[in-house]
């Protein structure tokens, strides 16, 4: 260590990086910082500092230079203010949006940004009011819905996906959250009596005993991510090497124990992605939600299952959204920076997602409006708006019909980009949906060569077509798109509107690994 190096207190750098950066930087954030050794941990945990050097190269490697870059490369016409960066992760994913993973979603200031009344140099006038109704024909998992509800807007959500529609609808379903707690109580404990007779819980603590201390030796907190960020480990090799000496440990507990790792059949998502002990808990708890009564609450706790067994497949940490194979043992995780263990029961995830479920409705609560939201399932080119709404909510429909829709804001799928009833496949295997990937606009499996532009191309004119005969006659349409096909101006030509203004924003947290310069266009459209 450098003799005239500057030490500083957690709290003496949160304060520090706070002036340094312009933006609220908590001891928590320095934490993490140390954590995942992007800086390092000087002296033990009582007087714990940190080199203010090393921070000034962390932050000058990475804060303020990202706009820079981005707009070298994506052009001056790049809406820094629509990049939101401002917004920690659990504001992004405040209340009810993070009820359900979802893959290509927008955050919920994004939408409030265009929905609300304020305006700025960027958004000149103000498009909705309260009472207004808005319509999502690509509704996904109800981001508009929930925040046109927080607005004091109503709004019609369109998805093909059941399971989608299932997700929207929950999130802004008002509940009976005694008989909600009541009910996972219920579940929870026969669960629990479940597993008394089953030695899966046994197994996983004396399995998580082993790791610790395998951990402890060789993957030392934040000793071994420091070393790993100053390239002093072959991080491949050594993870390799551990893999290897851990597993006889791994197998003798299997045996002891008799756990079976894999089902007899593979036919299904769930048959392949599941062990078998988990496959018995996912069935036995949606067995018990059948017996419950109210159909909201029924609704809900089935979400709640859906998120638990997605965190329960058989894949390692880095895969959980791309899934390559099965893992059935103990392996090495980049992501956490040691080894990890696939899951072996479902109870730790069902009681975690229960709580958070149960809190995240009771603060939305304080938020929404007494206004109508309702996503309907169904193709946005054919459905007839009105005449569905009607059957599911007629004081709904009746408003509808009278004030008619003001506009829509959405976020289309992309081009060849994902499979959207793919990535729930869990769930459509459990609850026996009726899965259309026929008619989704853009899936990854028709690719995107030219007959797939031209159908994607088709078929978003057929949306909007269809959907502007439920519009007020002065409408405003924004359409979340990364148009690097150039494909909106003759869809906008298709249906006889304009584009009138077009709005490029960086595009920060994406779920896909390549974290480079990326935008994407809001298309405002109105009729010509």
């Amino acid at each position: 260590m450098i003799a005239t190096e500057e030490l500083l207190s957690i709290k003496e750098a949160s304060e520090w990086a706070t002036k340094h950066t312009g933006k609220l930087v908590t001891t928590s954030n320095i934490s993490y910082l140390i954590q995942y050794g992007r800086i390092r941990k000087i002296g033990d945990n009582g007087s714990t500092q940190v080199s203010k050097e090393e921070l000034i190269k962390y932050y000058k490697s990475y804060n303020g230079h990202r706009e820079v870059s981005w707009k070298e490369q994506l052009g001056t016409d790049l809406n820094w203010a629509l990049s939101f960066d401002q917004y920690k992760e659990a504001e992004t994913t405040k209340h009810v949006h993070r009820l359900h993973p979802y893959k290509g979603k927008f955050i919920p200031q994004f939408v409030e940004y265009f929905l609300d009344n304020h305006t700025d140099k960027f958004k000149k006038e103000t498009y909705f009011k309260k009472g207004d109704i808005v319509l999502d024909p690509f509704s996904g998992s109800g981001t508009a819905m929930v925040q046109s509800c927080e607005l004091g807007m109503n709004a019609i959500g369109i998805d093909v996906s059941a399971f989608n529609a299932l997700i929207g609808n929950c999130k802004v379903t008002k509940y009976d959250l005694e008989n909600v707690q009541k009910e996972i109580n219920r579940i929870t404990k026969a669960l629990k009596d479940f597993l008394v007779d089953s030695h899966t819980l046994e197994f996983e603590e004396k399995l998580l005993n082993a790791l610790y201390e395998f951990n402890n030796l060789y993957f030392p907190v934040p000793e071994y991510k420091y070393k790993l960020n100053q390239g002093e480990i072959d991080e491949d090799k050594f993870g390799a090497e551990k893999e290897k000496e851990f597993l006889p440990t791994f197998n003798k507990l299997l045996k002891q124990y008799n756990i079976k790792l894999r089902q007899d059949k593979a036919d299904t998502f769930l048959d392949k992605w599941y062990s078998q002990h988990i496959r018995e808990e996912i069935q036995f708890v949606f067995d018990e939600i059948k017996k419950i009564k109210n159909t909201d609450t029924k609704k809900i706790i089935s979400v709640i299952l859906s998120r638990t067994i997605r965190s329960c497949r058989a894949t390692t940490h880095a895969d959980l959204a791309t899934l390559l194979e099965p893992i059935t043992a103990t392996y090495y995780c980049a992501k956490h920076g040691k080894m990890c263990k696939p899951l072996f029961s479902i109870l730790k995830w069902w009681e975690s997602y229960t709580k958070d479920t149960v809190k995240r409705l009771a603060e939305f609560d304080t938020l929404r409006t007494q206004t109508f939201q309702y996503c309907l399932t169904g193709d946005s080119r054919t459905i007839d708006i009105f005449s569905e709404l009607k059957k599911k909510n007629s004081a709904f429909a009746e408003l509808a019909m009278k004030k008619k829709i003001k506009g829509i804001f959405s976020s289309p799928p992309y081009v060849g980009l994902i499979d959207y009833h793919e990535q729930h496949a869990y769930a459509y295997d459990l609850f026996g949906f009726k899965r259309n990937d026929d008619l989704e606009i853009g899936p990854l499996f028709k690719g995107q060569g030219k007959e797939a532009k031209l159908s994607y191309i088709q078929g978003l004119s057929d949306v909007l077509n269809n959907c502007k005969k439920f519009l007020v006659e002065d409408y405003d349409i924004f359409l979340v798109a990364n148009d690097k096909y150039n494909m909106y101006p003759t869809i906008a030509e298709n249906t006889e509107m304009q584009i009138v203004n077009q709005y490029k924003r960086p595009v920060l947290n994406r779920t896909e690994k390549d974290k480079g310069a990326y935008s994407e266009i809001i298309f405002h459209l109105k009729k010509k």
